[in-house]
Order: C-alpha cells, then structure tokens, then sequence
C-alpha cells in the first residue's frame, strides 16, 4: 500500500472515533470515557504486542522517549475529549492543526510548500470559529491538545524510525503507560460505565476506533513519509472531521466554514514532498 493510503484510514478513524464518544457522553463524563478509550487501546495492544518483551532491551533514551509519548497520549487524549464536550468537532480539529503547520514549516523550503502552508493556514483561520466568550474552557482545553499534538507527531517519528524499536511495538509500550498515567485522571469518572455492559462495550469500541486503528496506522505512515509531508497532511483532519461532524452529530458547518475546508483541502493538494526523502 502507498504510505497515503494508511494516512487516509487515520485520518477517518482519528475522528469517527471521537464522534462516536461524544454520543456516549450522555451515560458517561468526558473524562471517564477518555479513560475507557486509553486503557481499552492498550489491554488490545498489551495483549497482541507485549510491551514488556520491549522494554527489557531499550536503551536509557529510548525509555525515556517512550515514557514521554506515552505521558503525551494520556493528558493529550483527556484534553481532547473535555474539548470536545465543549466545542463542534471541527472547530476542535482546526485548533489542533495549527501547532501542526508549524511543524511542516520547519522543512518547507520551496515555494511550493509555502504556498501550500499559506493556503492551508488560511483555511484553518476560517475554520477555526472559537467562540471565546461562550466556552473559553472548551478553547483552552482545545489549544492544550493542539500542542499536545504537535509532541505526538514528533515523537511518533522518532519511533517509527528508531534502530531500537519498531514504531508499533513502541506505541503498545506508551499506550500501556498512558494508560496508567491516565487512571488516576478518569477512573472515578468512568466507573458508572461499569454498571452497564453495552457502556463498557461502547467505550471498547472508541478505543479501538479512536486510538488502536488511528495510532497504529499513523506509525505505518510515519515510517514511509517524512515529517513535513506527514504534517502537512494532517491539515486533511478538520475537513475530515467536518465531515464526520455532519454525518454523525448533525453538526454543519456555515459557509465561511465550508471555504476554510476547501482551502485546507487545497493546501494538501499544492504540497510536495522533498525529493531526497
């Protein structure tokens, strides 16, 4: 498969996953289903890959990089989902971008991909209606993800491409982690889930669609694309979950909304990677 294609699962499940946890918000706080999300991901991943046959042979640095993506997904993924209690999907997703960007500009250093950034951050400025005075909340918790994020990406790359560890089994390590770094944060909230089969049965699923297919095909693309292409792609996540926003939870976006997706869209577009990588 093009390292695109596994991008393109990502980028659908990073947000069909979180539209279905807003649904099951109604039985439990945004924390606790936070909680069920990572600790779900990783008995998956704990399971298929046993992190702990990992561990034992990583260097000092490698743990420590590890121990740090996993500290990153537990307190990323909570802000995220308190966000998302607060603010439309795609408003969330724009915020998130614009640490991203920042990350592709790093390596953009034709013309091209200068304008490929401008349009994208263009797009994201008009998608981006933050609302300030009515959840500002919502608007923090959502610029802590974003940066939060950006981290992710980072170290997610120096994972996949490490000589020491393959980026799959380095991701069942850090999401055994953050889920430990994450118990003390949402199990109180999570504990009325427990009460009902189909509640625990509904967080399994955003777990598996929100971190186990999302994350896992992120590390099969990080390995295959470099950094700012991988980045730059990640401006397709708020039109993705715009779309995923109208289809799941009704929410529709307003004409100027519409443009920043499509400017967005076209900033993907006008990239090009480096020819060396």
């Amino acid at each position: 498969m093009p390292p695109q294609a596994y991008f393109v699962v990502s980028a659908v499940f990073h947000y069909l996953g979180p539209a279905f946890a807003v649904l099951l918000f109604a039985r439990v706080d945004a924390l606790g289903v936070a909680w069920l999300r990572i600790a779900s991901a990783a008995a998956i991943f704990a399971a298929w890959r046993r992190p702990w046959r990992t561990w034992k042979r990583l260097g000092r640095h490698t743990r420590r990089l590890v121990v740090t993506w996993g500290m990153t997904l537990a307190v990323m993924n909570c802000c995220f989902y308190i966000a998302i209690d607060r603010l439309p999907l795609g408003t969330v997703a724009a915020i998130e971008f614009v640490p991203v960007i920042a990350v592709a500009a790093v390596a953009a250093r034709t013309v091209r991909n200068a304008v490929a950034l401008t349009l994208a951050v263009v797009g994201v400025y008009l998608l981006t209606d933050v609302r300030l005075v009515a959840e500002p909340l919502g608007v923090a918790f959502a610029v802590a993800n974003a940066a939060l994020f950006a981290v992710y990406i980072v170290i997610g790359h120096r994972i996949a491409n490490s000589d020491q560890v393959r980026g799959i089994d380095g991701l069942a390590a850090a999401m055994v982690i953050a889920a430990a770094v994450a118990l003390p944060i949402g199990i109180w909230d999570a504990a009325p889930a427990f009460t009902s089969l189909v509640s625990v049965a509904a967080g399994v699923g955003v777990g598996v669609t929100s971190s186990v297919i999302p994350y896992l095909t992120d590390q099969l693309a990080m390995a295959r694309l470099p950094r700012s292409t991988y980045a730059l792609m990640v401006s397709l996540l708020p039109a993705t979950a715009t779309v995923i926003g109208i289809v799941v939870l009704a929410q529709i976006p307003n004409l100027v909304e519409a443009a920043g997706v499509a400017l967005v869209v076209a900033g993907v577009a006008a990239h090009k990677a480096s020819a060396g990588r």
